[in-house]
């Protein structure tokens, strides 16, 4: 066994043991997962039959009810998802052309999977960490088909547009005669920041993918929500793709699971996170938040120490005390290190002042680790 491999097996192990989470949950094993899906509601009925009815239909119509579409595909996976909306869109616009950023999901974590296999080619109209502007998308000097709007713009720090920039942004897509699309894996977090419900966000693009394990705490799976025509196309592109699973039920009742109990709480997240925990984090030594006041309970944390010290001592932590607390430090610059921090659910049974106490802590163990 390799020491990386090791240091893996030793904080799959201290996850599973620890007591207290500040960024993340612990993990369930195989056992306590499926006990969690053995206790919930509606397991007399038939399971699903190729996606067509059973849990799965059940939470495509849910999913479409909260976004205020139409209808919603369910997909093993976004990346999948994201194929039959751009590929749909290319369709019905005759472009292949697609603006999106170049920080985004489709960008950097799907292999380029929408030029490789849809055929189509990406434009930047910015690389500056935010999301374009109107003038941006008049500059590109070429036509282009659809918008891609990742919401929030997770590599950049879960970065989100003001209300009014976001309607301005779509409206001229519009104008362009493009189509837009909303990578919205975590669309769900953005209600607090808008100060509008899903389906009023979700009305200013013409197609939504959604995650149901990112904040819901689902097994896997996606859904993409849109018109009748759009949905028509995403079942056979699904099919074609091999997404057109035998069964899928696990997933499908763990995501209706995350709507039911979740998904209602997530405003909570957000303002315990913006008011308490996130400015007590903000005041540890040296610390500094990006962005500084995040719009969701979603943002990175950046420290002036190496990566390695952190991750060490992030693990003496949970060991030693069975706390949680943040992990996955990643070198950003020499001495710098960065680690994205997600406030959900255990957090919220933390004060500003037990953040405080078991960050200095943390920082102390880094310093003997540096």
């Amino acid at each position: 066994m390799t020491d990386d491999q090791s240091e893996l097996h030793r904080r799959r192990a201290a996850r599973m043991s620890c007591e207290r989470f500040l960024s993340a949950d612990r993990a369930l094993s195989v056992r306590e997962r499926l006990t969690q899906l053995a206790a919930l509601d509606g397991l007399d009925g038939p399971p699903d039959f190729y996606g067509s009815d059973g849990p799965v239909r059940q939470l495509e119509e849910r999913t479409a009810a909260l976004l205020g579409k139409d209808d919603a595909v369910f997909f093993p996976t976004g990346t999948m998802a994201q194929q039959a909306a751009l590929r749909h869109h290319a369709e019905r616009t005759g472009s292949t052309a697609v603006a999106l950023h170049p920080l985004s999901h489709l960008e950097r974590h799907e292999r380029h999977a929408y030029t490789q296999l849809t055929g189509l080619r990406g434009l930047w109209p910015t690389t500056e960490q935010r999301q374009p502007t109107p003038e941006e998308l008049a500059a590109l000097g070429e036509p282009f088909g659809t918008l891609a709007v990742e919401l929030p713009l997770r590599d950049p720090g879960y970065l989100l547009p003001t209300w009014d920039e976001l309607t301005a942004l779509t409206a001229a897509a519009r104008e362009a005669g493009a189509r837009v699309h909303f990578d919205g894996a975590r669309l769900w977090n953005t209600t607090v920041h808008f100060g509008r419900p899903l389906d009023e966000i979700a009305a200013l693009a013409d197609s939504v993918y959604v995650s149901y394990y990112k904040d819901l705490g689902g097994i896997s799976g996606a859904a993409l929500a849109g018109d009748a025509s759009l949905a028509a196309n995403a079942r056979t592109w699904r099919h074609r793709y091999g997404g057109r699973l035998f069964q899928q039920w696990p997933a499908a009742l763990a995501a209706l699971h995350g709507l039911d109990t979740v998904l209602p709480r997530l405003p909570e997240y957000t303002r315990h996170a913006t008011a308490a925990l996130a400015p007590a984090l903000a005041a540890l030594p040296g610390a500094r938040l990006h962005p500084e006041t995040p719009p969701t309970h979603e943002f990175q944390l950046w420290l002036p120490h190496p990566a390695k010290a952190l991750n060490a001592a992030h693990l003496a932590l949970a060991e030693e005390e069975g706390i949680w607390f943040v992990s996955h430090w990643a070198d950003a610059a020499p001495g710098l290190a960065m680690a994205e921090v997600s406030l959900s659910e255990p957090a919220q049974a933390w004060t500003a002042e037990e953040v405080r106490e078991v960050g200095l802590r943390f920082l102390e163990l880094a310093g003997q680790y540096s």
